[in-house]
């Protein structure tokens, strides 16, 4: 599955749970992650998004690891499962009871 298919389903789960899925575009700072999840509560979590058996390259990695030793949540997605993971940890962790109930769908 490509890159653009896993984001876009993304962003429609985050967008059923009333969240944002933005972009993330950083001028003069390569190897920021991909997209920033923005979910109801103020939870925010950049997503760093790759194709199956894809790896990040070393400063995309770097700068994962930099946001996450300020306190950040940074998830790093690889491929269609991990995206369900991702959508799964966020409906479980971070969203209230009622949206937990939601299925996951295309």
């Amino acid at each position: 599955m490509l890159e653009k298919q896993i984001e876009a389903w993304m962003r429609k789960q985050i967008e059923k749970m009333g969240g944002k899925f933005f972009k993330f575009v950083s001028p003069g700072n390569d190897g920021v992650p991909d997209r920033i999840a923005i979910l109801p509560g103020g939870f925010i979590c950049f997503v760093e998004l790759k194709r199956d058996g894809e790896k990040l390259r070393e400063l995309q990695e770097h700068v994962c690891q930099g946001l996450e030793e300020l306190g950040c949540s940074v998830r790093r997605v690889r491929g269609m499962d991990e995206a369900v993971q991702v959508i799964e940890w966020m409906r479980r962790e971070v969203m209230p009871d009622e949206v937990h109930s939601t299925q996951l769908s295309d």
